[in-house]
């Protein structure tokens, strides 16, 4: 049985509404199992750059060392008497913790606590973009548009930053991925990341043969519900078409999982327009949060 952090954390989104992140952060956790769900406090000011060339720099940075607290956290006994006892037991083998945003940042963070604690870690990112720019690429300045670009290199707020050291880019598999910009796609090339289009994942057997490449000993599962096609889900920010249906991502799930080990999961970008459209969208998200867990 797993456990999660709720990250509520909108400063890494690129998008106009990006305060939308918050609500569907919520909403998820509305649904989440009280006594296994932990919320993660978020600045509440937008932030400052600091000169990183990373937009709202300062909030992320927070949030941040709040999310590697509240995992350290995780792995530590609980208090007796804690009101929270049961959220705050240490994992055992069998479970792990499924942190929910919130914009794609709040993985960069659980990655590195992974990689603390798997020295062979692997990656799978599912994302209809690349996220691979840096903050000199980047049209944005946005984090989540650099978050998978700081699991593998360094990057202010990245995994090398943690001091677990990045993931090396041949244990990194993008999959789903359909709408990169031009440095995303030249960063493709160059860091050397597996990449599985959509109609690749048609077929379990192109994940499983990447993975197996990998080396890995254990898996990291991040997931953009933007991977899935508009037609499935409609409370994302940046809808791209020709996405996966939910059928073929809770495959690819169910693939990586009884391929390697679990050491951890995100799931992020659900900024629902209202209530209303979030309850719509919430069937889907749970099916998705049921495969990870």
């Amino acid at each position: 049985m797993s456990r999660f952090l709720v990250v509520p954390q909108w400063q890494g989104s690129p998008a106009a509404r990006a305060m939308l992140l918050v609500d569907g952060a919520e909403a998820i956790a509305g649904d989440l199992p009280r006594a296994r769900t932990v919320r993660v406090e978020v600045p509440a000011s937008a932030g400052e750059s600091l000169d990183t060339g990373i937009r709202r720099f300062s909030a992320l940075a927070r949030s941040r060392d709040a999310l590697l607290d509240a995992l350290a956290a995780a792995d530590s006994p609980a208090t007796p008497g804690d009101d929270d006892a049961d959220a705050g037991a240490p994992a055992t083998a069998d479970e792990n913790v499924i942190v929910v945003g919130g914009d794609c940042g709040v993985a960069v963070p659980a990655i590195a606590h992974a990689a603390s604690r798997h020295d062979r870690l692997a990656v799978v990112w599912f994302d209809a973009h690349g996220d691979l720019h840096t903050p000199e690429t980047s049209p944005s300045g946005a984090f989540a548009g650099m978050a998978l670009r700081a699991v593998v290199d360094d990057l202010p707020l990245g995994v090398a930053a943690s001091g677990s050291g990045g993931i090396p880019s041949d244990r990194v598999v993008l999959a789903g991925a359909r709408d990169l910009d031009v440095a995303e796609a030249v960063a493709l090339t160059q860091l050397g990341l597996t990449h599985l289009a959509p109609d690749a994942l048609e077929d379990p057997a192109s994940l499983r043969s990447a993975l197996e490449g990998t080396g890995a000993t254990a898996v990291y599962i991040h997931v953009d519900l933007d991977v899935l096609d508009p037609a499935v889900i409609g409370g994302v920010a940046d809808p791209v078409p020709f996405g996966l249906s939910l059928e073929t991502l809770l495959a690819a799930i169910r693939t990586v999982r009884a391929r390697l080990p679990l050491a951890g999961a995100s799931l992020a970008g659900f900024a629902p327009a209202s209530p209303a459209a979030a309850v719509d969208d919430l069937g889907t998200i749970l099916r998705i949060v049921g495969a990870l867990t």
